[in-house]
C-alpha cells in the first residue's frame, strides 16, 4: 500500500510549467483523492490520459467542476492559464484524421499553459501537395509539432521545409510494421533533416511542454533574464 499523492507544488516555480495527472494506471479511488485534494486547494489541474469510462466514474461534483474533452482524454480542472501571445505560437499538423486524438492532446495541453496554437490536419506525405498547401501558415507560427504514425515520413518533410523548431511526436497509428508507431519512432530519429526533437511514441503532452519551453526560453531570453 502506498501513501497519500506528493504534489510538486513548486514546480511552477522552477520551470515555469505546473504540475499534471496522469489518470492512467491510477485506480478510481486514487484519482478521485487525487482530484479533490487539488480542488480543495484551489490549484488547476490538467489530468491527461482520462478515459470516458474513467471520467464517468468520476463524482458529479468533480466532473461538473471539470472541462472535459473526450478526443484528446484530457481534463481541465479549475481555470486554465489565460491565452499570452506574447510567448509566440504553435502550429500542430496531423499528419492524418486517424491522429486528430493525439494532436489534440498537445493543443489541448498547450491551452491549459496559455499558449496560442492553430490545427493543420490531414497534410501527410501521402498526398504532399496538401502539405505544401499550407506551408507558408505552418511556418509563420514559431514552434511546429507534428503528429504522424505508420512510417513517419512527414518528420524528415517538415523538418527539411520549416525554419523554426520542430517537435516529432510518433502516432501509434498503423498496422503491420507500423503498427504500435515504433516504426515512426526510428523514422523520427533517424531523420536526415538537422534539428527535428522527438518525444516518445503518443506523448503528446510531452510535446506541448517541449514547445512551451522553447517559447519560455525564448520569450526570456528576449527580455534578459538568466
Amino acid at each position: 500500500m502506498t501513501g497519500p499523492a506528493v504534489f510538486d507544488s513548486n514546480r511552477t516555480d522552477r520551470i515555469g510549467l505546473p504540475e499534471a495527472v496522469l489518470a492512467d494506471g491510477k485506480s478510481d479511488e486514487d484519482l478521485i483523492t487525487i482530484l479533490t485534494s487539488l480542488r480543495e486547494e484551489g490549484t488547476p489541474a490538467l489530468v491527461t490520459r482520462l478515459t470516458p469510462a474513467a471520467h464517468s466514474a468520476l463524482p458529479p461534483s468533480l466532473r461538473t467542476a471539470m472541462d472535459y474533452d473526450a478526443l484528446s482524454s484530457t481534463g481541465y480542472l479549475g481555470e486554465t492559464a489565460p491565452i499570452d501571445p506574447g510567448f509566440g505560437s504553435v502550429a500542430v499538423v496531423a499528419a492524418g484524421t486517424s491522429d486528430r486524438a493525439l494532436a489534440a492532446e498537445v493543443t489541448r495541453t498547450l491551452q491549459f499553459l496559455g499558449i496560442p496554437s492553430t490545427v493543420f490536419t490531414d497534410l501527410g506525405v501521402a498526398g504532399l501537395w496538401r502539405f505544401l498547401e499550407r506551408r507558408d501558415e505552418i511556418a509563420a507560427h514559431t514552434v511546429t509539432v507534428l503528429v504522424a504514425g505508420m512510417e513517419g515520413a512527414l518528420f524528415s518533410v517538415a523538418g527539411g521545409l520549416l525554419p523554426g523548431p520542430v517537435i516529432a511526436v510518433p502516432s501509434p497509428v498503423g498496422y503491420g510494421v507500423s503498427s504500435g508507431g515504433r516504426t515512426a519512432l526510428d523514422s523520427a530519429l533517424a531523420s536526415c533533416a538537422p534539428g527535428v526533437v522527438v518525444v516518445n511514441i503518443g506523448n503528446g503532452y510531452g510535446a506541448a511542454c517541449a514547445a512551451a519551453r522553447i517559447l519560455l526560453g525564448t520569450r526570456s531570453a528576449a527580455k534578459g533574464e538568466p
